[in-house]
Formats: structure tokens, C-alpha cells, sequence
């Protein structure tokens, strides 16, 4: 029952055609003509890089906007743990209080 079926291979059914004869080709070379000569192309110097104050103003702004959202994403993930454990330290102590608390009853 739990035994793999392994499938067979078929039969051929029918006459079967031998292979095709695949006849040879003559490949004739085509006359290869050498590209006249040009002048090295000199690539053109880099610009420099001109900072400017505005330039710089942009880099630490957007600097300090990556540092508040990271900060902000760390610390609510800080605050979100803290919270969690808060409320499993909770739930611990009242399911002890619970456990313990059917001796001490009298109804």
C-alpha cells in the first residue's frame, strides 16, 4: 500500500523511421576587410566635485532625518518588548494567584 509505483517506459508502437541523413554543407569564407585607422579617442576629464553650503546643508539634513526615524523605529521596538513582558509578567502572577488561591478559599 505505501510502496512507490515506479512507471514503465513504453514500447515503441509502430514501424519506426530510421534516422535522418543530415548532408554536409560547403562553407565558403567571406572576404574580411580591416576597418581604416582612427585616432585614440581621449575620454574627457572628470568634472570636479563643487560643493557648495547648500549642498552640504541638504547632506546633514537628510543625514539627521535617517537618525531620528532609525531612533524612532529602535525605540518604540524597545518600547513594544517592554510592554510585552510587563503584561506576560502580569498574567504570570495572576494565573499563580489563581493556582494557589482554591486552598485558601471557603465558600
Amino acid at each position: 500500500m505505501l510502496r512507490p509505483k515506479i512507471p514503465t517506459m513504453p514500447a515503441p508502437v509502430g514501424v519506426t523511421a530510421p534516422p535522418a541523413v543530415v548532408q554536409p554543407t560547403a562553407v565558403e569564407p567571406a572576404l574580411q576587410t580591416m576597418p581604416p585607422a582612427t585616432a585614440p579617442v581621449v575620454p574627457p576629464a572628470r568634472p570636479t566635485v563643487q560643493i557648495t553650503p547648500g549642498s552640504v546643508l541638504a547632506v546633514v539634513g537628510a543625514g539627521t532625518a535617517v537618525v531620528l526615524v532609525v531612533g524612532t523605529v529602535l525605540v518604540s521596538m524597545l518600547l513594544a518588548t517592554a510592554v510585552t513582558a510587563a503584561s506576560v509578567a502580569v498574567c504570570a502572577v495572576v494565573v499563580r494567584s489563581l493556582l494557589t488561591s482554591p486552598n485558601k478559599r471557603r465558600r
